[in-house]
């Protein structure tokens, strides 16, 4: 490796097996021309003032006016990303309907300080959780089910359900295909249960279900399938898989967060949707999120349980000490019943026309953009989602630069890295407002593709890549890795709206594991 640009010297210093002409050393003492004294490295968008770590909001001598309070919280919100209107693709869902929102905000302003802790002392988080619940065991299959904050939680007490009905001799395993959703590696991670991921069709980038069988042992406890996976949109052949899981006697989760309450009203609206939930044979337990395609506040999620026994395991109990009784549905235990309410309210609100109608709005959308996307040159969809999930990916054109344009013309599109064969590529998520503003979408994707085509593919520093992959993070505190990110043009201190072309060019080109690594590294000097 040649010796790097100067720029870069500082990076190079605290990289774990330095290249030769630089000795690791603290990086204090690293010099590069134009330096100043304690200056901090230069970037390559030029000067920048040092690193500082960010000072947070000192608890005021005497309590503040409402307004003023308001006020403020407006500021902090000027770099946000618009929670409405369909130019942001993920993260947020808009109906377009503000009465609807309305309710959900009066709703969940008015469960706010009750305590789900005990639905004893508050019975109307029994009546309001088995008609959320009831509504969507209507709607998915049937079953008894929990009402949660997302669908990590959701998926954490599925996976907690598995392991403790079905004990096994050794450590308790689970199959996920490549393209699951990591909050099931994080429940592993939490629950002490082992992942063998399974590959996906390198086409359809559905789940392989010879693969997955072939992965099954006598210490599996769960298989695991998505209606639809997130990054291309499909659905899993879940019968399939289920019915083997089944034969084995394994449980099959199905991970419906973001299709659970899309997928039933696009098949009312004409798509052809297979099917996924608890009414399929093998199928143990599927999660839901309501605040994706069910437009409520966040969190809200349900998790759905074949069997009462199942849910039953989901739940925890305690005890071991001298104070109030402690029984919990979910894994936290004190929480508002704002969500609770906000989720209530939404279904009310919108009811089955309500969801029908956004239903085919959302199809229409989805098919517009995937037939324009597919014309504009240089861009390739990927895979056939049965939901209105979108990727699309290129050969000839950067997509991380493509999201920077576009997030420079207003529009944020998802990045997606690559993994497991699968491409690095753009995610869109179509959602019920989408159809009004489709062709600007589609006129920004174009205009995106052409202006990263003009720019050119990110193009990193030489040797940036093995040094960040050679990192002794350990030995670096969040000041340090923030002066290190700025030696490459990334700014953790600043705020607004950053270009991430960079950063996700090199996380693509780092394995997931170090991948990992650097990631929580950044979010803890975000957080610093």
């Amino acid at each position: 490796m040649s010796r790097p640009d100067a720029r870069y010297a500082y990076a190079y210093a605290v990289c774990a097996e330095p290249p030769a002409g630089l000795s690791r050393g603290r990086p204090e003492v690293i010099d590069w021309p134009g330096r100043a004294a304690s200056s901090g490295p230069p970037s390559p968008r030029g000067p920048r003032e040092p690193y500082v770590r960010r000072s947070s909001m000192n608890l005021p001598d005497k309590g503040r006016d409402t307004g003023e309070l308001l006020a403020e919280i407006a500021r902090m919100k000027e770099a946000d990303l618009p929670v409405r209107g369909g130019k942001v693709t993920a993260y947020v869902y808009d109906t377009g309907r503000p009465e609807v929102h309305e309710a959900a905000a009066r709703a969940y302003a008015e469960m706010l300080e009750v305590n789900t802790l005990d639905p004893t002392a508050f019975p109307s988080v029994v009546e309001m959780e088995r008609q959320v619940v009831g509504a969507v065991a209507d709607l998915l299959g049937g079953g008894t089910g929990i009402f949660t904050s997302g669908g990590t939680e959701s998926i954490m007490l599925a996976v907690k359900a598995a392991r403790d009905s079905r004990p096994v001799a050794g450590r308790p395993r689970m199959v996920v295909p490549v393209t699951a959703h990591p909050a099931f590696h994080k429940a592993a991670h939490y629950l002490g249960v082992a992942v063998d991921a399974a590959p996906v069709d390198p086409v359809t980038f559905r789940a392989d279900a010879a693969a997955t069988e072939a992965a099954i042992t006598d210490d599996t406890v769960l298989v695991v399938v998505s209606a639809p996976s997130y990054p291309q949109g499909v659905v899993d052949p879940v019968g399939r898989i289920a019915g083997s899981a089944a034969a084995r006697g394994v449980l099959c989760h199905v991970d419906a967060c973001v299709g659970g309450w899309l997928l039933p009203w696009l098949r009312e609206a004409g798509a052809e949707v297979p099917p996924f939930d608890l009414s399929v044979p093998g199928v143990t337990s599927l999660s839901c999120d309501l605040h994706k395609f069910g437009y409520s506040p966040k969190g809200a999620s349900v998790v759905l349980f074949a069997d009462p026994a199942l849910r039953r395991a989901a739940y925890f109990a305690s005890a071991s000490w001298p104070g109030y009784t402690v029984i919990n549905a979910t894994v936290q235990s004190s929480k508002s019943a704002g969500p609770l309410g906000g989720a209530w309210a939404t279904l009310q609100a919108l009811g089955r026309e309500g969801y029908l109608e956004l239903g085919r709005a959302t199809l229409a959308a989805a098919h517009r953009l995937r037939e324009g996307v597919a014309a504009v040159p240089g861009l390739r969809l990927l895979g056939a989602p049965e939901s209105s999930l979108v990727a699309f990916a290129s050969d000839e054109i950067d997509v991380f630069t493509l999201s920077d344009e576009a997030r420079r013309r207003g529009w944020f599109l998802q990045p997606q890295l690559s993994y497991a064969g699968i491409p690095a590529n753009i995610h869109v998520t179509v959602t019920g407002v989408t159809l009004r503003g489709v062709e600007a979408m589609l006129q920004v994707i174009a205009e995106s593709a052409a202006a990263a085509r003009e720019r050119g593919p990110v193009r990193l520093p030489e040797g940036l890549v093995e040094l960040v992959a050679g990192l002794d993070l350990e030995a670096l505190d969040d000041a340090a890795f923030g002066e290190l990110a700025a030696s490459v043009g990334v700014d953790l201190n600043g705020s607004g709206q950053p270009e991430m072309a960079v950063v996700n060019a090199v996380l693509d080109a780092l394995p997931a594991d170090r991948r990992e690594a650097v990631l929580i590294r950044f979010l803890s000097v975000i957080y610093s």
